[in-house]
């Protein structure tokens, strides 16, 4: 029952502390009725282009590697911090991990997934047709 009051102050605290912090936050901030203040991602200056630019299929893709090789190192680092502990088990778990990795890499790579140079267009051949792949392959 100790561990449950616990954690019912710890989750009243948490609230205040976050009510605190956008109450005073309200009080304390400014406003400003300038001409542009309003206007989206410009922080009050005159705006100077369209706000919703399309980026390339690349950025996405480049995004979505980080993402994924960022990820699995978190995991890889977790498992060499701890690897006395996990023994083999946690040796052949790794493992299969790293292998899937590589399957992953290896079908990225025979896709063209990785080619970012002036055949990048494969990756856009390869995806479903609609208006926006279309539009793309001119």
């Amino acid at each position: 029952m100790s561990s449950f009051f616990a954690f019912l102050i710890y989750a009243i605290a948490a609230i205040g502390v976050v009510a605190f912090m956008i109450g005073f936050s309200y009080i304390l901030g400014e406003r400003h009725k300038a001409r542009f203040r309003n206007e989206p991602y410009e922080s009050g200056m005159p705006l100077t282009g369209e706000a919703h630019i399309r980026y390339s299929a690349h950025f996405y893709m480049v995004a979505m590697f980080f993402v994924i090789f960022d990820l699995d190192a978190a995991f890889i680092i977790t498992y060499a911090i701890a690897y006395k502990e996990l023994g083999w088990p946690g040796y052949l778990g790794i493992l299969v991990f790293i292998g899937l990795l590589l399957a992953v890499l290896i079908y990225e790579w025979k896709t063209g997934a990785l080619d970012f140079g002036p055949d990048g267009k494969k990756i856009l051949k390869a995806m479903p047709k609609n208006k926006i792949t279309e539009e793309s392959m001119k």
